[in-house]
């Protein structure tokens, strides 16, 4: 026994040092870690230099050697990013094993026989998947864990079973927290497969990198000292709509989130390049049209009305509409949703569930099974005055937040306390008699 945990712990302080080993200077540009686990046996590799980069034609053949003959089932954990980043950050390397966030996923790399490519080549969302597609020759088949505990597999035909899992986007959990719940999805399916006795081959990775790093090529750089620069990131341009007279819709977004009331996976639809068919822009309305090509269609409708009290024109978010095969949900913008026509709006957080900017229009139907959450938000659909900016930015955060506030109301008590103190001071006389020594002294008679 003592043996065997012995083995086992010097196993997962090899993996881990195999993952600290890759922190070495490199080009890497868009990368995604790919685990693979088998309770059916896998082959060997060996292991490669740090910092190398496994390449797709390097991940192909090893997956050609894995799955050479017969059928497979293969179970897929899908998640939406994940970066090597993430198990040194999250995870139990720097010894704390209790504290680590991939306990479960750590006890099936050890206790199979288990592949690491720390660094596997991102060349899109849908590399792997369609890379297991075309070695199984099944389309694969998404489910999750409470599906596949009611699933009868056939071992007899190869299955490709995709469980999608989200990742962290700062609405409700920390990263951390994401991360442990998508390690016990994977426990769960683990053990439901141990259950049914069936043989498999698991694997682990992200539809994209959760961190890029970009880096500067060092050839035609001089030797010697120099100073050190920032590296600005690349940052992706706004939407912008060109109408007759030009530009007059523009918007950006870090993320735009919609997600099924019923599912904890979020779809961000920012990543994704839409066409604009359909936006129309005039004097008083706006109409912005995103398609994407996933079938989803985002739509936003302003309009401009001028208000005699503030001598000005206005402009608002009226609505916000969610399609998807065939069917509509609708969001009505709060009148919080408002700026000065000339002006841009802003808002870090734009959601239909929390804060609720976003009403959802209780006349339809599907709309209670949408969730929408757009971070870093900005858009603005009249007064552009040139093609490549924003106007100066209306933000939805007030001036008063609650920090303000507490500041305000402890430094009135400091001066309330310091004004008191003052006064009392001021209010303090001498003594004008004192008593002379010299003369003779009071005597109080006492009765007997």
């Amino acid at each position: 026994m003592a043996g065997s945990t012995c083995s086992s712990t010097v196993r997962f302080m090899a993996f881990i040092a195999f993952f600290l080993s890759l922190f070495t200077t490199g080009s890497s540009i868009a990368q995604v870690p790919v685990l693979i686990w088998s309770n059916d046996g896998l082959p060997t590799l060996a292991s490669p230099a740090a910092g190398h980069i496994t390449s797709n034609d390097q991940l192909t053949a090893y997956l050609t050697s894995a799955f050479g003959s017969g059928p497979h089932t293969v179970l897929l954990f899908l998640q939406d990013k994940l970066s090597k980043d993430d198990f040194t950050v999250f995870g139990g390397v720097f010894g704390n094993k209790q504290d680590s966030a991939f306990q479960n996923l750590e006890a099936a790399l050890q206790s199979s026989s288990s592949v690491t490519f720390p660094a596997s080549e991102w060349s899109g969302s849908s590399a792997v998947p369609a890379l297991l597609q075309e070695k199984l020759g099944v389309s694969p088949l998404l489910v999750d864990a409470d599906t596949l505990s009611h699933l009868s597999i056939n071992t007899s035909v190869s299955n490709l079973l995709l469980l999608n899992l989200p990742y962290c986007t700062e609405l409700h959990k920390s990263c951390k927290e994401v991360l442990r719940d998508n390690d016990e999805i994977i426990g769960k399916v683990l053990s439901i497969m141990k259950a049914q006795n069936v043989p498999y081959v698991a694997m682990y990775t992200g539809l994209q990198p959760s961190r890029v790093i970009s880096e500067t090529s060092m050839l035609n750089q001089p030797a010697g000292r120099s100073l050190l620069q920032a590296v600005v990131p690349d940052v992706k341009p706004p939407i912008m709509f060109n109408g007759t007279g030009g530009p007059c819709i523009m918007l950006w977004a870090q993320n735009l989130n919609i997600s099924l009331s019923s599912t904890p996976a979020w779809i961000d639809l920012a990543a994704q390049t839409p066409s604009l068919t359909g936006s129309l822009c005039n004097s008083s309305n706006s109409l912005l049209v995103l398609s994407y090509a996933s079938g989803f269609t985002l739509s936003f409708a302003m309009s401009q009305r001028f208000f005699p009290v503030s001598a000005r024109n206005w402009f608002s978010l009226d609505s916000v509409q969610l399609q998807s095969n065939g069917l509509t949900a609708s969001f009505i913008g709060s009148r919080n949703i408002y700026a000065p026509a000339e002006y841009s709006f802003h808002c870090q957080s734009v959601s239909s569930f929390r804060d609720t900017l976003l009403v959802p229009n209780n006349t339809n139907q599907n709309t209670s099974q949408w969730r929408l959450n757009f971070i870093d938000f900005q858009i603005q659909g009249f007064g552009l005055s040139n093609g490549t900016n924003f106007s100066y930015a209306s933000d939805c955060a007030g001036f008063f937040t609650p920090g303000i506030w507490m500041g305000l109301l402890t430094s009135l008590l400091m001066l309330y306390i310091f004004v008191y103190g003052l006064h009392m001071i001021m209010q303090l006389n001498t003594m004008d008699r004192f008593d002379d020594p010299k003369g003779p002294s009071i005597s109080v008679p006492q009765s007997e």
